[in-house]
């Protein structure tokens, strides 16, 4: 019977304890008293083996073996300081075969963009760093997993945009309350009409309850207004025709009113940040007030049944289109219902909204005018993507990414670079004609200066070396060369101890 009430205490007051200072002898010899023994799993750091760092698209970063208590899982920031969506977590319990948490890991750390200086939540906490504390207990096993899906990096530079260290702190346990509810989260996205339908954040079977959600919502049409506040949480529990809770007002879900505040406002409990131009990203935490449910939960997003006509006609306008995107945190018993797989990464990406769109449509009329379908700027911090017109792409198969402007001063500090080789595709129209573009640079003249061989379309070019001030290699490319789609191109290093790089990568189309 102790034994149980200090289990039963550990999973109770471990949630009530992240929210207050632990420095005190008073919580200090509570804490000597806990079941279990703290123990913990790291990964991803090249101090740890092979089989659980980046070096493939799928890693699992932690493999417990139960009874047991996860009390906080950490993840360093990657190399280049800046997450997107192309990382996802999730998390197994006990031997199943559909995850019972799947979340764009930014996502999951309520920084749904990536771009955040700092997270500071009763639940999860960023400061160059990725902290979480739900607990999260488990009978047999617990086994969480990071994938990485954008193809268009190669495996051999994945940890460059993944977290390079990671960390779980957690409590091997003899037993475990039977009646005990295991932790799931869950995000979606989808541009909708609102005046049409609500958006769906989550549906759910089982036993359990809500312990927190974060959404974020925007206009993203030309010629749209933004979103509106005058919308509403719902929760139907136990499949209820009407919901019986129910937030009214979107700022007023998330304990705001009469709109957003201009500026980011983060509490512990709940809290709101600007998401792009049009939109807002705002998360809740529930731990007086859980929401429970013992058959089924759905949580919905949609204009109230008595809110005025006026806004579902609105909304009902093409050009009223919304983007939600939305993370639901809930525990419930096992087993629980499969819920649908995450869209590809790059169905993932937040749509581009007016000002993103006129803004790249500013810098495609540039290229245009020059002829040039694709730019890519190797290794940019803010991506290597320039320009690139549809039907275009590349795909980066081996080598890594580099930028550091202490070594490579001036405009062009960034490139892919490979030690024996480098080596990617350009995806183009098939039965294209024009001229391909490299931009090789040498400015710390490194292994005293770079040698470096260049082949493109399965054909040598050359031989180059005295590049540091940087040149252009430009190579004409036929109608048979693109038969196919694909441009292979592969720089070899031919210098011991140096590499081969390119900075900038541009096809100009034959008029």
């Amino acid at each position: 019977m102790r034994k149980t009430f200090l289990l039963l205490f550990l999973l109770t007051f471990y949630t009530f304890a992240t929210t207050l200072p632990l420095n005190n002898a008073f919580f200090s010899s509570l804490y000597k008293d806990l079941p279990g023994e703290t123990k913990i799993a790291n990964a991803l750091w090249w101090e740890n083996p092979e089989t659980v760092r980046f070096t493939k698209r799928e890693v699992v970063i932690a493999d417990l073996k139960g009874p047991g208590l996860i009390t906080m899982i950490h993840f360093a920031m990657p190399e280049r300081l800046k997450l997107d969506r192309s990382v996802i977590m999730e998390i197994f319990w006990d031997g199943e075969k559909t995850p019972s948490v799947e979340v764009p890991l930014v996502d999951f750390f309520c920084d749904p963009n990536g771009t955040m200086e700092n997270v500071d939540t009763v639940y999860v906490d960023k400061k160059r760093g990725w902290n979480a504390y739900f607990p999260m207990p488990f009978k047999k096993s617990a086994k969480i997993v990071l994938k990485f899906d954008n193809e268009r990096i190669p495996e051999g530079a994945i940890y460059s945009y993944t977290p390079c260290y990671s960390y779980v702190m957690w409590r091997a346990l003899k037993t475990l309350p039977r009646d005990f509810l295991y932790f799931h989260a869950y995000w979606r996205q989808e541009k909708i009409l609102l005046g049409k339908r609500d958006y769906i954040a989550l549906e759910a079977k089982g036993k359990g309850h809500i312990v927190g959600l974060n959404i974020t919502v925007r206009g993203v049409e030309p010629g749209g207004i933004g979103y509106p506040v005058d919308q509403n949480v719902k929760f139907y529990i136990d499949g209820e025709p009407e919901p019986s809770i129910e937030w009214q007002g979107m700022e007023d879900a998330f304990g705001f009113s009469f709109g957003f505040p201009e500026e980011k406002t983060l509490f512990f409990y709940r809290g709101y940040h600007p998401y792009y131009k049009y939109g807002a990203f705002a998360y809740k935490f529930l731990l007086n007030d859980v929401i429970s449910f013992s058959k089924s939960v759905k949580v919905t997003i949609g204009f109230g049944k008595n809110e005025h006509p006026m806004f579902r006609q609105m909304f009902s306008n093409p050009e009223h289109t919304l983007e939600f995107s939305s993370t639901v945190y809930w525990y419930q018993r096992e087993p629980h219902f499969p819920l649908p797989p995450l869209p590809p990464y790059p169905q993932r990406l937040p749509t581009p909204d007016t000002q993103e769109r006129a803004e790249k449509e500013t810098i495609a009329k540039k290229f245009r005018s020059e002829g040039i379908a694709l730019s890519l700027r190797c290794g940019h911090p803010e991506g290597d993507i320039e320009f690139m017109e549809d039907g275009w792409d590349y795909r980066w198969k081996e080598g890594y990414s580099f930028y550091n402007p202490a070594l490579w001063p001036g405009d062009v500090n960034f490139c892919w670079a490979g030690w024996k080789q480098l080596r990617f595709d350009i995806i183009c129209p098939k039965g294209t004609e024009g001229k391909l573009r490299l931009f090789i640079i040498d400015p710390d003249n490194f292994a005293g200066g770079r040698r470096q061989r260049i082949s493109v379309a399965n054909r040598t070019i050359g031989t180059f070396e005295n590049f540091q001030m940087g040149r252009w290699v430009e190579v004409g490319i036929s109608s048979e060369d693109t038969k196919d789609g694909i441009i292979p191109v592969v720089m070899e290093n031919l210098k011991e101890g140096g590499n081969a790089v390119v900075s900038f990568v541009q096809f100009l189309v034959k008029k």
